[in-house]
């Protein structure tokens, strides 16, 4: 688990990151989303240590992560693939990582087997590609076995099988119990792959809710819901603070609630569903409406 608490951090008179809260729960994937400049990369970086808050505190697992003996058993980061010496090959530079932590050295050949750098473990990293840097850094954030991984725009560089497989490998490592923490512009990748989502605009919090909540906030999704009853239902959700809109004898279009909120009022108050269809929720479109007031840089824009 990591806990952000009123997390700060100044830059002379820039505030890169403005009293964040927000709690990374094990079991699933949390998406870390926000415009450039939104203060991303500074609190990862806070979290594992690399930058000193001005004020407020993080914890991994209820210590601080310099507080934690031999890191990389504790927590496993990705955050510049290319901050490799490029004059190494990947078993040296697992190796040293390894040494230095206490990880037996069997863990570099297996890390590397799982992340297909098997065939160009003795390599100088300098010949990688841009993709197989990535790889490599997920093999480092995997060497120890951590139960806390943080990765920062993990699919830069790779090719469509690639992207496939670390979705894979982010829902394998949720199911197995542990946090996993991944800041990404990708969105239909994080419409993929995240269950729950963090996000930020000019250092401060916007939301952290469930994936599906926060694009249901979106004007691009809604709920498609056929009943009986939908005089009765349209007036329960609309107390609710959902917009309904009629669409036929039976068929209402609902936005503003999710597919489960709806589902539940309508238990709750004996009303029939026939048909409760979501259409292709477009978290984008959330993510754009909902961090227009926190966007730094606007193409064709001057601020």
């Amino acid at each position: 688990m990591i806990e952000v608490n009123e997390l700060t951090k100044r830059y002379g008179r820039t505030v890169a990151v403005d009293g964040l809260t927000f709690t990374v729960e094990p079991g699933c994937v949390t998406g870390f989303l926000g415009p450039n400049g939104a203060g991303k990369s500074t609190t990862l970086r806070m979290i594992i240590g690399l930058n000193e808050p001005t004020s407020g505190s993080v914890t991994v697992q209820g210590h601080r992560f310099r507080d934690h003996p031999r890191g990389l058993r504790h927590v496993g980061a990705l955050l510049d693939a290319s901050d490799v010496h490029g004059g190494r090959s990947a078993v040296a530079h697992l190796g040293v990582l390894a040494r230095t932590n206490a990880i037996p050295l069997r863990r570099v050949d297996e890390v590397l087997a799982e992340v297909g750098l098997a065939g160009a473990a003795r390599r100088r990293i300098g010949g990688y590609s841009l993709g197989m840097k990535q790889r490599l850094g997920i093999a480092a954030a995997l060497l120890g076995d951590p139960p806390v991984l943080l990765f920062d725009e993990p699919l830069n560089g790779l090719d469509p099988e690639g992207v496939r497989w670390v979705r894979g490998l982010f829902r394998r490592l949720a199911a197995e119990g542990r946090t996993v923490f991944v800041s990404s512009h990708l969105m239909s990748e994080m419409e993929h792959t995240a269950d729950h989502l963090v996000v930020v605009g000019r250092g401060r919090l916007i939301a952290d809710e469930p994936l599906a909540s926060f694009a249901a906030r979106g004007r691009g999704s809604s709920v498609t819901v056929r009943t009986p009853d939908a005089d009765a239902l349209a007036g329960v959700l609309t107390a609710a603070g959902a917009q309904v809109r009629p669409d036929g004898e039976e068929r209402l279009v609902v936005t503003g609630l999710d597919a489960d909120a709806i589902g539940e009022l309508a238990h709750r108050h004996g009303h029939r569903l026939r048909e409760l269809a979501t259409s292709a929720a477009s978290l984008e479109t959330a993510f754009m409406e909902l961090t227009a007031d926190s966007v730094e840089y606007l193409a064709g824009e001057s601020r």
